[in-house]
């Protein structure tokens, strides 16, 4: 369980394939101070830290996790929002993040404003019920608020420091970022949908 507030972030030195899953090589601050089996947030992906090696450690995406993320676009240079599990007597300073992305938004706009920059993205229709007006969001594992949404299309404003200490200021338009939805709302909308069905 995480809070979407990022702790540093890391920079991919290696990818190495073997099957269907991708195993990377992770340098960051806090890598020396993981642990084996320990669960971080890679750009919102919960990933098992499987070895470390000083300033750096290991982690793989599997076939389902490469499905659904941005995962499979890392190389060498990539730079990823890292967070550590959140501990449970610690103020909650974001929202309920799992680690288990829903799927993919694509940026679609970069506008700086006189003290924020507001992004634009687009994301799949079928996620629209999840989105709600100044609703919480996790993207690339930031907890973010949503607003001026559509049935496609939302929009998060950042600050100076995010974009300073995340990898939002790096994104251009055309980039893809993960997405989880608010898991309270994923719970609502199914129970709704399973009252429906009973009532048919």
């Amino acid at each position: 369980m995480f809070t979407g507030i990022i702790e540093a972030t890391g920079t991919v030195v290696s990818r190495h394939e073997e099957g269907t899953n991708l195993t990377y090589w992770i340098e960051s601050a806090v890598s020396a101070e993981l642990k084996e089996d320990q669960s971080v947030s890679h750009n919102g992906v919960c990933l098992t830290v499987e070895a470390i090696a000083r300033n750096r450690h290991q982690v793989t995406a599997v076939a389902e996790t490469l499905a659904v993320s941005n995962l499979s676009n890392w190389q060498p240079g990539t730079t990823v929002n890292l967070e550590r599990c959140m501990i449970l007597n610690d103020r909650l300073d974001g929202h309920i993040v799992q680690g288990h992305v829903d799927g993919t938004a694509v940026c679609q706009a970069v506008v700086p404003k006189d003290g924020s920059t507001e992004f634009t993205f687009a994301f799949d229709q079928k996620f629209a019920p999840l989105v709600i007006e100044k609703g919480s969001i996790s993207l690339n594992g930031i907890s973010l608020t949503v607003f001026n949404i559509t049935d496609t299309r939302f929009t998060v404003a950042i600050i100076p420091y995010t974009l300073a200490h995340t990898n939002m200021g790096q994104l251009q338009t055309g980039d893809t970022v993960n997405l989880e939805f608010d898991v309270i709302g994923k719970y609502i909308l199914r129970s709704r949908e399973l009252e429906k069905n009973m009532l048919q």
